[in-house]
């Protein structure tokens, strides 16, 4: 799962939830990439530093590059700077001095960044982030450039969620049931067709993946003997089928506006010269037809 995630560049989204905390899984990608040898640069928005580097080894520590805005959110600090879009650029220019090779890019988090950005401006600043390859003609040692940027999205609506899913490469939206956590995985490839996974999962202390792939539920492997089953159609105040009898009246019935033979020759072969309009008049099964004159006795 972490091998396939972090197998292209590009922006990798990993939306969680209050039920389901994404910061976990982050932790675990960025573990991975630090021991591929990667160097690693984490924007902290939400925890501390400490807390950040917290559970990581001096392997991953050694390779993890963290520009703290916890402490100093708002920039008071340095007054005569801009906040907006300034992280990312500065995080833009730090890839291009790093050392031959991929660079992973952690946001902890969009969610914090969408509140002090501007969506398009994010959006824009995001877009030059996640290049692969530097510009034609620069020096640029960077082979490859992987943002993962975990997204709170209940506190986003459609617009900002459908903008950064339009320039994800790779979209992780976590859920689960009972105690188990699922990852499904949305890739898009260049010039190939998106695939979707589901993986189930839980984080070690260390930031260690266990995963299986499809892992049903323990209700599912072990049902339980007392649990009863309920048939949905069992009180139904209508009939879901046919019996062989009402299957038979149905396909007897004439349909109202079903077209005689007399009125489909008229219509399908019309008499030349004739301009003058015609009546068809079928009578129903249910017409009542007198032949008597109903006006007889009357002395007309």
């Amino acid at each position: 799962m972490l091998d396939s995630l972090l197998a292209i560049g590009g922006l990798v989204l990993l939306r969680d939830s209050v039920e389901w905390e994404g910061r976990s899984l982050l932790k675990a990608l960025i573990k991975k990439s630090a021991l591929r040898g990667e160097q690693v640069h984490v924007l902290g928005c939400e925890v501390s530093e400490e807390e950040f580097r917290e559970g990581f080894g001096s392997d991953v520590n050694s390779r993890l590059v963290y520009h703290d805005l916890f402490r100093d959110p708002l920039n008071w600090s340095k007054p005569g700077e801009a906040v907006p879009e300034g992280p990312l650029k500065a995080l833009r220019s730090m890839c291009k001095r790093t050392d031959h090779g991929s660079v992973t890019i952690a946001l902890d988090s969009l969610s914090w960044l969408l509140c002090h950005i501007p969506c398009v401006t994010l959006c824009q600043a995001l877009h030059a982030l996640s290049q692969q390859n530097g510009d034609p003609g620069d020096n640029s040692l960077v082979e490859q450039v992987r943002v993962l940027g975990l997204l709170h999205e209940e506190l986003h609506g459609p617009g900002s969620m459908g903008a950064l899913n339009t320039l994800a490469h790779t979209e992780v939206t976590l859920s689960g049931k009972m105690d188990q956590t699922s990852a499904s995985i949305l890739c898009r490839r260049p010039q190939q067709r998106a695939t979707y996974q589901t993986w189930w999962f839980s984080v070690l202390p260390d930031f260690s993946l266990t995963l299986h792939e499809g892992l049903p539920l323990r209700s599912e492997l072990h049902p339980d003997r007392h649990t009863t089953q309920v048939d949905p159609t069992a009180h139904l105040t209508f009939n879901l089928h046919l019996s062989k009898k009402e299957r038979e009246a149905r396909d007897s019935l004439t349909l109202p506006f079903q077209f005689s033979s007399e009125k489909q020759k008229a219509l399908l072969h019309p008499v030349p010269g004739q301009t003058t309009g015609r009546i068809f008049y079928e009578p129903d099964a249910f017409d009542d037809v007198d032949q008597e004159d109903p006006d007889d006795d009357l002395d007309i």
